[in-house]
């Protein structure tokens, strides 16, 4: 009987060992582990079919690292199909410059980015999960990040409220 005690007395000294041993500085909040496995959706991206052009001397030189023939190029394809000029959408800062400068017209931070990053590992950090949470690689990125959730429904009625028209938002979900 004593030596069965003491083998789950060691059996759990062992695991809370092993819980202590994460690193406080980095709290991972989503485990890979706690996931269910199946296909990743991001690592299939969709391209052109082959083509072999009607002359191989047409072929452009070799471009390790550059763009493909069969590449997506999503700003050119719709530049296309609106009657625009493709090389004109692929131009350096066509797509983007625009859109970052009517964002940033009153002001931007160029620390932004570090001052998020410090702090959501601060966040994190606060947030780590309980301790049988983080033995079992229990996933608590969403209890974590919950409160910063957007209840899209009352959103929308605060829209509604306020006049602005919306023909095409979904009804409310039946309770």
């Amino acid at each position: 009987m004593a030596v069965r005690q003491v083998i789950f007395a060691a059996l759990g000294v062992a695991t809370l060992t092993l819980g202590a041993c994460s690193d406080p500085d980095n709290p991972i909040l989503m485990h890979a582990g706690a996931e269910k496995r199946g296909p990743d959706e991001f690592s299939i991206l969709p391209t052109r079919p082959l083509e072999l052009p009607p002359s191989l001397t047409a072929l452009p030189p070799p471009n390790p690292g550059g763009v493909n023939r069969v590449d997506p190029q999503p700003a050119a394809d719709i530049a296309r199909a609106l009657g625009g000029n493709p090389a004109a959408a692929m131009a350096p800062g066509a797509v983007d410059g625009g859109i970052v400068n009517h964002a940033s017209r009153f002001g931007r931070d160029a620390a932004i980015r570090d001052q998020l990053a410090a702090e959501d590992l601060a966040h994190r950090q606060r947030n780590r999960g309980r301790l049988l949470e983080r033995v079992f690689s229990v996933n608590v990125y969403h209890n974590a990040y919950e409160f910063m959730w957007l209840d899209k429904y009352a959103e929308l009625e605060r829209w509604r409220r306020a006049g602005v028209r919306t023909p095409t938002a979904p009804p409310p979900p039946a309770d």
